[in-house]
């Protein structure tokens, strides 16, 4: 393992082999199929399912809901556990399309590094941008895989020099791809020295590696066509002279980020990408919290919750509270303290998760993510510790782009769709304001996708068809400040004042003019976009 300049003590070995990590990408760059082939080479799946494939083969083991089987994008996040190797790796695959960037935000505040994927046709996109600024903001380290090498893609300097100004980072090649769209035919491993050939035939097969002495062993001719060869050659004595070489260091601070070439649907460039992981990856990282940072080797165990999934399994009304382990060695039966409610809680059948699979975890360390079952006691952002009151920090909520009012089918049944939306907002699949004038609620969401989703979720989990209405509301702020001015504010702009699901008031404006006269006429007050979750 690298060792990185600090003082931190050394961690113990069980928790120093886990590697946490998110998969982040724009949607369509192929990041669910290269999770498939993760699971593949960790030994946890036999035969990766494709995306796209016909019927049943097409179920991909980390898009669980309905509907993403169905379109066959994911729209939730999704973790894995598996080993590599001495490693541990724990996988969370996130939602690529933008209108769920919250859901990603989120669960990018529970890994300790990123791995970028980057279709090799369009480069860096509009997402893969959004979603490396969160990665910048929390210094994460980045990996990046360039994808879809067999088919036809730019000029591998264009696609490095795209990263390297639109996202202001250094990028040091780890392997040069050979010939590209129908002449690739592998990648040379500029790490190891060896050559990696591509096999078109089984998609699920590892490719052939040839040991090479430097680029002048003659071995390489016989492996590679000379017209390929020759440019191959060029490119990467130009490559060692422009580009930085792999520093480790550079890697872990978030300043630099190696890049392998490969296709993840033909298994290729798959395995070295998860070398990279294990050997340039972080170890589990301290966890900002109040009153202070909790360290991984301490041995009380703290975790926090990042996300909650309601029924994953709709046979049973489940709720799944997914913890990152911040510290120590937590084994199944222990008896944690709930901070928010200052309760203790055993937690007696945790699972780790093989993306819809689960088993029960007797034991986790510091870096798992483990799902903790649990009716509605358990909220994003909680922390769970043995006794100290210590509370996780940085994890946000951020204010909905688009809101609409929400009607049920049958008025009836008013009530149940109140059960059904408060479940959504405690998941954090949606804001939920109740106006203090008139009845019904108003959703708030970040994208409008999130709406369809919505409308079928409700449909299929509590039998109740909904309609989605507009609303006079464009968006939505949380009031901060002392307690009476809040009061003051609240008595004399009745009509646009809302509680959300914590009952903390929030003013919904029409125009930005509403939020200037606010802030004009209460100067001691601040309309806030962003709520830290669950204080």
């Amino acid at each position: 393992m690298l060792d990185t300049v600090s003082n931190r003590p050394k961690l113990p070995p069980e928790i120093a082999r886990r590697r946490t990590f998110a998969i982040i990408s724009h949607p369509d760059a192929g990041k669910t199929t290269l999770t498939e082939k993760f699971l593949l080479y960790g030994g946890a799946i036999q035969m990766a399912g494709q995306v796209r494939a016909k019927g049943e083969a097409r179920r991909t083991r980390s898009d669980f809901m309905k509907m993403e089987q169905d379109r066959g994008i994911s729209v939730s996040a999704s973790a894995m556990s598996f080993d590599f190797g001495k490693y541990r790796f724990n996988l969370v695959d996130t939602p690529g399309h933008s209108d769920f960037s919250e859901d990603t935000y989120r669960t990018l505040t529970a890994v300790d590094a990123a791995v970028m994927v980057i279709d090799g046709a369009k480069g860096v996109e509009s997402q893969t941008q959004k979603l490396f600024e969160v990665c910048r903001l929390r210094d994460l380290p980045i990996l990046t895989f360039c994808n879809k090498m067999d088919r036809e893609s730019r000029d591998t300097f264009d696609i490095i020099d795209e990263i390297q100004e639109n996202l202001a980072i250094d990028v040091s090649p780890a392997s040069w791809p050979i010939g590209m769209g129908r002449d690739f035919m592998g990648c040379y491993d500029l790490l190891n020295d060896r050559l990696e050939l591509m096999d078109r035939a089984d998609r699920n097969v590892v490719a052939e590696t040839v040991e090479i002495k430097g680029l002048d062993d003659p071995k390489l001719a016989q492996h590679v066509p000379a017209h390929l060869l020759e440019k191959f050659l060029e490119e990467v004595e130009m490559a060692r002279e422009l580009l930085p070489a792999l520093d480790p260091q550079s890697v872990l601070e978030g300043h630099m980020t190696p890049i392998w070439f490969g296709s993840a649907i033909n298994s290729f460039g798959v395995q070295e990408l998860m070398d990279g992981i294990a050997k340039y990856g972080p170890e589990p990282q301290p966890q900002q919290a109040d009153p202070r940072a909790i360290a991984p080797e301490e041995t009380k165990v703290a975790g926090f919750v990042f996300k909650v999934q309601a029924n994953m399994d709709p046979k049973h009304r489940d709720r799944v509270a997914f913890m990152r382990l911040a510290s120590g060695h937590f084994k199944r039966g222990m008896k944690l303290t709930h901070v928010r409610s200052k309760k203790p809680m055993a937690v007696s059948n945790p699972v780790l998760f093989l993306a819809s699979d689960r088993e029960l975890a007797e034991e986790a360390w510091a870096g798992d993510i483990i799902g903790i079952p649990n009716h509605g006691q358990l909220r994003i952002g909680d922390t769970l510790t043995e006794g100290e009151m210590i509370r996780a920090t940085g994890i946000p909520s951020f204010a909905p782009e688009l809101l609409q009012g929400v009607r049920a089918g049958d008025p009836m049944k008013a009530k149940h769709l109140e059960k059904a939306l408060m479940q959504f907002a405690e998941e954090g699949a949606a804001k939920v304001f109740k106006p203090n004038i008139g009845s019904g609620f108003i959703v708030g969401v970040v994208g409008a996708l999130q709406f369809e989703v919505l409308a079928s979720r409700i449909e299929l989990e509590y039998g109740l068809p909904v309609r989605f209405e507009a609303s006079q509301f464009t968006s939505a702020r949380w009031i901060l400040g002392d307690k009476a001015e809040v009061e003051k504010l609240v008595e004399a702009n009745k009509q646009h004042i809302a509680h959300d699901n914590d009952g903390d008031p929030v003013f919904l404006t029409r125009l930005q003019w509403d939020i200037d006269r606010v802030e004009r006429d209460y100067p001691a007050l601040r309309l806030s976009a962003t709520k830290e979750m669950m204080v």
